[in-house]
């Protein structure tokens, strides 16, 4: 028996009415190309493969490849599933070797969670299409459930929409872990930059936004404009210089961007 790894962040998958659940809101085609990070024993590879797609496989934990070489040999060998063992986040997106569209699936650790969703996001091969299993503190985070954004809400947002698809409860995992889940969905994803140093800009601005919660955003901006510039959008946008950083909705950090 293969026991989780904590250190990995590994719990298991066990309930099948999920795993569907997953598989479905891929809107998945014959054919299509999915990346799935974190197979562990492979309950969600199995799914993706019956639904006629070619998976590529990331699996970090060495005692898991050849479980999952076995149990696949038939889908290996018809180059239905491709088996990568090695870690993520140690890997650039764009070297996974996509030519084409291709759609994320995935039961992610959830300490890689945004992190790897940024990655994703701004890759020059894009996903098309994300479903990814994560905390359901955070999936309430990306989609802004108390009205309030964050670096990564705003992160998600600036290339896709963020959808919580289901919650899923604790037990539905083995070992259980100490919190409760949710499936989330990113569609529509885009590149809103014209270029990459408008992009790391953007992500400039925002880090220097939310540098100090508790300070009013103009002054946690001064950091990388001057209060001369400042004052001059936000009478523009029509921003009350009193407005924190999480008030402030993506459109119109866009428009700081740019302005």
């Amino acid at each position: 028996m293969t026991f989780a790894k904590k250190s990995l962040g590994q719990n298991f998958l066990i309930s099948p009415r999920i795993v569907s659940a997953i598989v479905g809101a891929g809107d998945l085609k014959a054919g299509e190309t999915v990346l799935e990070v974190g197979p562990g024993k492979g309950t969600l590879t199995k799914a993706l493969l019956e639904a006629g797609v070619n998976v590529k496989a990331i699996e970090k934990d060495n005692r898991l490849i050849p479980i999952l070489s076995e149990t696949f040999k038939k889908e290996i060998e018809n180059k239905k599933l491709e088996l990568v063992h090695g870690d993520v986040m140690e890997m650039d997106v764009d070297s996974l070797g996509f030519q084409t569209s291709y759609k994320v699936i995935a039961n992610i650790p959830y300490y890689i969670t945004g992190v790897l969703i940024r990655n994703l996001l701004s890759a020059k091969i894009k996903p098309e299409l994300c479903v990814l299993m994560v905390q359901k503190e955070v999936a309430d985070r990306i989609i802004s459930r108390d009205g309030k954004e964050s670096i990564l809400s705003l992160s998600i947002k600036a290339y896709a929409k963020p959808s919580i698809i289901m919650n899923v409860s604790r037990g539905n995992f083995f070992p259980i872990p100490n919190v409760d889940s949710a499936v989330i969905k990113l569609s529509n994803i885009k590149n809103p930059f014209t270029d990459t140093r408008e992009e790391e800009r953007f992500f400039e601005i925002i880090k220097a936004g939310f540098a100090q919660k508790r300070k009013k955003l103009i002054s946690n901006l001064e950091k990388v404009l001057s209060k001369e510039k400042l004052k001059e959008i936000f009478e523009k946008l029509g921003l009350e210089e009193n407005i924190r950083a999480e008030d402030v909705s993506l459109e119109i950090w866009l428009k700081i961007l740019i302005s």
